[in-house]
């Protein structure tokens, strides 16, 4: 391991409690690093702080030892129930993270309760832990903590108990915002003392976190920490011993490609990225089965009660696979990881560095391999130049094995697969369409049959996306897709009952007029109505010339013609017809009397 060191602990400027330098000690942490020996000083001047700094640059303890040292100066002890520190995360797996370090700490410091908040717990067990044992440090994820807010008929009086508020740190401070949780930040913002410090970490500084910086921060200090030597110079994102490699293949290959690489690399420890759960959920049991003695643990959002077992347990691993989505893209701190997989790039650029710094953390080696389709080759170059993260080619891997008819397999065999592969082309697609590198990523560009193949589709599923189109180059299997069972017998038992409810229930309704249930008829109308003027406006959105007026009126100069014809009006009063009628004599030049007499 190579040092990123700014020298020792005690050079600090301002001297730290000794049991806080033990404590370092224990954990191994002899020197600081950058990020570290230009935040602490500052915030234990009661500075407000906004950090960026790479990924794995060691921001957890920028602000930890902060935070208790802030709290050992008060000059009034803090009671149980009184709040000193708040620190929020954006995701649970970060918190408990955080909660771990926090507390190889508090250990030595009795005087201090901390108390971890965070979704996938009891809510009442929350409030009566903090009532029974209090929380001076509160470690937790905003949609939590706004909720305790709101407990307090439960008799928590949380507004009251952070009124002794000393410290709030907001961690990983772009993804808070990135992930919708804006709103329940501003909501806590409310509840919070106005005299407070307050500190932003990221690994990259959006224009949500620089309006959050003006609204929560006074007159903070900006804290920019950069690699040395070429990255100072490009102000590289990414830690300078990651090696980042990016592999162009074809939709149909790229499973292959990852099973042979997983298949090559079995004593090392993993991280494989999918666009959606529905992805992690399918590629994740088909991994299990194609990639034989190594541990394969799936994680993602959806995940309720599971995923902090499944992170506890994945980072105690030798060696093994974790199959997940961004949800373990930011601050995640898993130890030796050897590579980082983007089986899809991220939606985002900036997703796409946090997804990177898995790997490569305080001084470690690692490397990081993106998966790209031809198409999307130009995403390199983006990457070089928008988050000055520079990339290597890795050639595709000889001698792979084709898998896919193994994995069609799986699906006839088993209706859960067929389902879980048809659930994760459909979101794959959507997300795609979301994508905000939209000028790379381009649906339309996207070549779908190759895409169905490489998720070892038995046929392609009904989507809008798909609406209209032709795939002579997708060959569906020749099965009723209806016919294929559950291995699960009682999932099967389900699933038969319900389809004979369905076929009783359609042959009871055979020859019965179809009527809309609960609905006025004039709604409706109403509906039909809105239904035919937006036909309306989109064919005049196509570039339609002629207007609903200026039809009627083309009609009443047709009329006027043809009575001029048959000798019932003069040319004069045929003039003053289109004057009078019209206001379209314009039009009228434009189509020319020849072209009106051809259409009579």
């Amino acid at each position: 391991m190579e040092h990123v060191t700014e020298g020792s602990w005690e050079s600090l400027p301002v001297s730290l409690h000794p049991r806080v330098l033990g404590a370092l000690r224990e954990l191994g942490f002899p020197y600081m690093t950058p990020v570290q020996s230009a935040t602490i000083p500052l915030f234990m001047r009661n500075k407000d702080v906004a950090a960026e700094a790479v990924t794995g640059s060691g921001k957890t303890l920028a602000f930890v030892i902060p935070i208790l040292e802030i709290l050992l100066r008060r000059e009034e002890k803090l009671k149980k129930s009184q709040v000193g520190a708040i620190i929020i995360t954006p995701t649970r797996e970060l918190a408990v993270q955080i909660d771990e370090v926090l507390s190889h700490f508090t250990k030595h410091f009795p005087q201090f309760s901390q108390i971890l908040w965070i979704g996938g717990r009891n809510p009442g067990e929350d409030v009566e832990r903090f009532k029974q044992q209090g929380g001076n440090i509160i470690v937790a994820t905003p949609g939590r903590l706004e909720d305790m807010f709101r407990r307090k008929a439960e008799g928590l009086d949380l507004a009251s108990c952070v009124r002794s508020l000393d410290v709030l740190v907001l961690d990983e401070a772009d993804r808070l915002l990135d992930m919708g949780f804006e709103a329940s930040i501003n909501t806590i913002l409310e509840f919070l003392p106005k005299q407070r410090r307050t500190g932003l970490f990221s690994a990259t500084q959006t224009q949500e976190v620089e309006n959050l910086v003006r609204a929560g921060l006074r007159n903070p200090v900006r804290v920019s920490v950069k690699e040395k030597g070429v990255a100072a110079s490009g102000a590289q994102k990414t830690p300078s011993r990651l090696e980042n490699y990016y592999m162009v293949c074809k939709a149909d290959e790229k499973f292959n490609q990852l099973v042979h690489f997983l298949r090559n690399h079995k004593q090392e420890k993993h991280l494989v990225f999918f666009s959606t759960c529905a992805c992690v959920e399918y590629y994740g049991k088909a991994l299990e089965a194609l990639v034989k003695g190594v541990k394969i643990m799936c994680i993602h959002g959806k995940m309720k009660y599971k995923r902090n077992k499944i992170f506890m347990e994945f980072r105690k691993l030798q060696s093994g696979i974790l199959v997940c989505t961004d949800v373990m893209a930011r601050g995640i701190d898993i130890p030796e990881v050897n590579w980082v997989l983007q089986y899809d790039p991220p939606s985002n650029a900036s997703a796409f560095v946090h997804r990177c710094g898995r790997t490569a953390r305080i001084g470690h080696g690692g490397s990081a391999l993106v998966f790209l389709l031809p198409m999307e080759e130009s995403y390199i170059n983006f990457l070089a130049i928008n988050q000055k993260c520079p990339l290597q080619e890795m050639k595709l891997q000889r001698n792979t094995v084709d898998l896919l008819p193994k994995l069609k397999s799986m699906a006839l065999a088993d209706r859960a697969v067929f389902e879980k592969g048809m659930k994760a082309f459909v979101s794959y697609v959507q997300a795609y369409a979301k994508h905000e590198c939209n000028l790379i990523f381009r649906l339309k560009d996207l070549d779908f049959a190759s895409l169905a193949q490489g998720f070892a589709l038995l046929r392609m599923p009904k989507m809008p996306e798909l609406r209209g189109k032709q795939f002579p180059d997708f060959v569906p299997v020749d099965v009723n897709t209806d016919t294929i069972p559950f291995k699960d017998k009682i999932r099967e038992k389900q699933r038969q009952k319900l389809l004979e409810q369905q076929r009783r229930e359609k042959t009871e309704n055979e020859g019965r007029r179809k009527f809309i249930k609960n609905k006025a008829w004039s709604k409706q109308k109403a509906k039909k109505e809105k239904k035919k003027k937006m036909n309306e406006k989109r064919k005049r959105e196509e570039g339609s010339d002629i207007e609903d007026e200026d039809m009627e009126e083309l009609l009443n100069d047709t009329r006027l013609l043809k009575k001029l014809k048959k000798g019932k009006i003069t040319e004069e009063e045929f003039e003053k017809g289109l004057l009078t009628t019209g206001k379209r004599t314009i039009k009228t030049v434009d189509l020319g009397i020849s072209d009106l007499e051809d259409d009579c």
